[in-house]
């Protein structure tokens, strides 16, 4: 992003943050969270952008975000609380920013989660569960079932995600000021 034109930064600010500790103290990303964001971000992208642009703005952040963690969500290795709040960062940021946002977020959760499976001297059982789950989305139709079935549930523990989307978007916002 090429700067953050002022109310975007303080209000993605302070909703990342809200959203992380509810993450980290009851583990949900409440839905009044989020829905009140979505509502927020359009008339700000509007009085920013323009009635048409505005609109585009908030629709494509929001699509963009959304769908760059759906597939997590799908093959349940997040919450849809995660998504929601990903998809409401995108309708302040657009299409571009949610990008990038949701780049530095999987570098972020990505480096997070390493250091849990280091701490807990459990990195084989996480990469026999990330092997898995590979090939578990690599054989159609079977991997989900399996999936499903239990057999893949070698799971070692959760992170809150959240937090790794607060960190994302913090360091998105500040590097493109």
């Amino acid at each position: 992003m090429n700067g953050v034109p002022f109310p975007i930064g303080p209000c993605v600010l302070a909703f990342v943050v809200i959203a992380a500790l509810s993450d980290v103290h009851t583990r949900r990303i409440p839905n009044w969270l989020v829905a009140t964001a979505l509502v927020v971000a359009l008339p700000v992208q509007v009085v920013l952008h323009g009635a048409v642009e505005g609109m585009q703005m908030w629709l494509g952040g929001c699509l963009t975000g959304g769908l760059l963690l759906l597939p997590g969500y799908l093959m349940r290795l997040m919450g849809a609380g995660d998504v929601k709040l990903m998809a409401a960062v995108g309708s302040f940021c657009g299409a571009y920013g949610a990008f990038e946002i949701g780049l530095a977020t999987f570098a972020i959760g990505g480096a997070w989660s390493l250091v849990v499976l280091l701490r807990r001297r459990q990195m084989l059982t996480g990469l026999i569960g990330v092997a898995s789950l590979l090939v578990e989305t690599a054989v159609p139709g079977d991997g989900m079932v399996q999936r499903r079935s239990g057999l893949a549930d070698g799971s070692i523990g959760t992170i809150p995600y959240g937090v790794a989307i607060a960190i994302g978007s913090t360091f998105v916002l500040f590097a493109s000021v």
